[in-house]
Parts: structure tokens; C-alpha cells; sequence
């Protein structure tokens, strides 16, 4: 390929809630082939009309994942939602490096969580060490994109809270730089579309980290209604979490989530956003007030 062709960019789970965001960031400014891969193409009729390429890609299927990256030089892999049986994530992640660097893909972008290391106690860790592992005894080049905790999850544990006046978790003191689903789409098409040709890992956070004490009276001042924080211990979590009808397995994978926050495993703050799109990322402040709507009601 000379160096004035454009490259050919798939984006897999284009039909998700990320994928689909990133296909959209990518039409408004990129010019080359863009292609879209997802298990239900046809929930991309629109896109299709938009001059997308849409195909068929089902990651529990080597040859279907084959067929979709033939011809694509850049490649956004994102983490897939298959949760419910241990291992199985990690495996259709194997496939899919294993078919983009079979199908000559010369670079992986890939949406991983931060730090993912073996003593982190985040239940997806082990999925996401092992992505970046495979992506590291391939040949290609990859861009590892380390998240923090989606910013939209506090609207969940807002609305219960708002309804009791307690925010209620297992995170004590620790502190959060989250990040909006909105930044790490647009910092995902920006690595997509780079030039960069190389090996990288960077850190995808929001502009600050913020413990829960600063939630509730961010959110306090939104709603205009008082909410405290209340830290409990890990286990009477869970406990709780199971008492309201949720398996404890997954009460367990919840709550891993709060254990690395005490760790100081997501209160990194880092620049990627801005290095990547020249924007700053938005701040649990801002998002909220910009979702006081959906806060309002329960307020009321």
C-alpha cells in the first residue's frame, strides 16, 4: 500500500453501544474504507446506507472472523460482552487475533481495562491480560487502549441512591478517574485512524480521579437533594447484592470492581484523551449535570 492510499478500517460489535459510536466519530472525519463488523448486520442497515461496508463477524466462529477482516489494515477489537461462562471471552478474543493476523491485518486496536495485572482483583482482569498477551506473540503491530470504569455507571448507583439518600458501597476512600463511554470512542477512532504503526499501551481516564464522598455532593448540588456516603465492608456488599436477588457470583464480579478502587487500581489520571484527539476528557461533574434529567425524577 503507498503511503497516499488510505487504510481499510473494522470496527467489531459495531452493533453495540462503543462500536457503533466509533463507526459514526469515523464517517464524520475519515475518508477511506470504513467496514463494520458485527453478529446482526442487520442492525446496520443505516450505516450500510452511509457508505459503511457491513459483514458478518461471530467471534465463536474462525472462519466468519476470516472472511470479515479480509482486506482491513486496521482493526478495532472490542472487548465482547460474553460473561457467562468463565473463559469464554478470553477465547473468542484468541480467535479473533489469531484471524486478524491470519488475514494480514497489520495493526489491533484494542479496548482493554487498566491495569490488569494478576493482582488485581477485578473479576474481567484475567480476559483482558490475556487479549494484550496474544496480541503481544503476534507480529502485528496493536495499540492496547487500558479503560477506566465507564462514568455512566454512577447514573445506576445515583438513582438508588437518590431514592434513599445513601450512596452506598464497598469503595471507602478510594478514588476513580472514570471516563465516558463518549471518550473512549472517540479516543478508540482516533488511534484507529492514526498512522501509528508501532506497539503501545495507554491509559484511557477521565481528567481527575474522584473518591465517592466527591460523587454525593457533586450529585447533591445537581438534584438539590442531600445525599451522604456510606462505606461498607466488602462482604456485606455482596451480601446485600444477593439478599436483592442477584446470584452471588455476580454479586462477587460487582464488587470486584469497588476492592481495585480501594487498591488505587482506577485512580490513575492520565492525558491519552487529549494526546489523541486534542479534546479534554469530560469530568464526572460535567456528565452529570449534562444527565441531571435522568437524575431529577428519581430526585423528585
Amino acid at each position: 500500500m503507498s503511503s497516499n492510499q488510505k487504510s481499510t478500517l473494522l470496527v467489531t460489535g459495531a452493533s453495540g453501544h462503543l462500536g457503533r459510536r466509533v463507526v459514526e466519530l469515523l464517517l464524520e472525519t475519515y475518508e477511506g474504507t470504513i467496514i463494520a463488523a458485527t453478529r446482526a448486520p442487520e442492525k446496520l442497515a443505516d450505516l450500510s446506507k452511509r457508505g459503511v461496508i457491513v459483514r458478518h463477524a461471530d467471534f465463536e466462529d474462525q472462519a466468519s472472523l476470516l472472511q470479515a477482516f479480509k482486506g482491513v489494515d486496521r482493526l478495532l477489537l472490542i472487548s465482547t460482552d460474553a460473561l457467562d461462562v468463565p473463559g469464554r471471552r478470553l477465547n473468542q478474543h484468541r480467535n479473533a487475533v489469531k484471524a486478524a493476523e491470519q488475514a494480514g491485518v497489520s495493526h489491533v486496536v484494542y479496548t482493554s481495562i487498566i491495569n490488569p495485572g494478576p493482582d488485581s482483583p477485578v473479576f474481567v482482569a484475567p480476559d483482558h491480560r490475556g487479549t494484550e498477551e496474544a496480541l503481544a506473540e503476534t507480529k502485528m503491530g496493536w495499540t492496547v487502549l487500558r479503560e477506566n470504569i465507564y462514568t455512566e455507571m454512577l447514573l445506576m448507583s445515583l438513582a438508588q441512591a437518590l431514592q434513599t439518600g445513601k450512596l452506598i458501597n464497598a469503595i471507602g476512600d478510594g478514588k476513580a478517574a472514570y471516563i465516558t463511554r463518549e471518550d473512549c470512542a472517540r479516543a478508540a477512532a482516533s488511534a484507529l485512524a492514526s498512522s501509528f504503526d508501532g506497539r503501545q499501551t495507554l491509559d484511557i481516564t477521565g481528567p481527575e480521579a474522584v473518591s465517592q464522598y466527591e460523587v454525593a455532593t457533586i450529585a447533591s448540588k445537581i438534584t438539590g437533594q442531600e445525599i451522604s456516603y456510606i462505606p461498607v465492608e466488602l462482604e456485606g456488599l455482596i451480601q446485600n447484592m444477593v439478599a436483592g436477588g442477584l446470584p452471588r457470583p455476580l454479586a462477587e464480579g460487582y464488587a470486584s470492581f469497588d476492592a481495585a478502587i480501594t487498591q488505587d487500581k482506577f485512580s490513575a489520571v492520565a492525558t491519552t484523551i487529549e494526546n489523541l484527539t486534542g479534546r479534554k476528557p469530560i469530568s464526572v461533574a460535567d456528565f452529570l449535570f449534562t444527565h441531571r434529567d435522568a437524575l431529577l425524577p428519581v430526585a423528585s
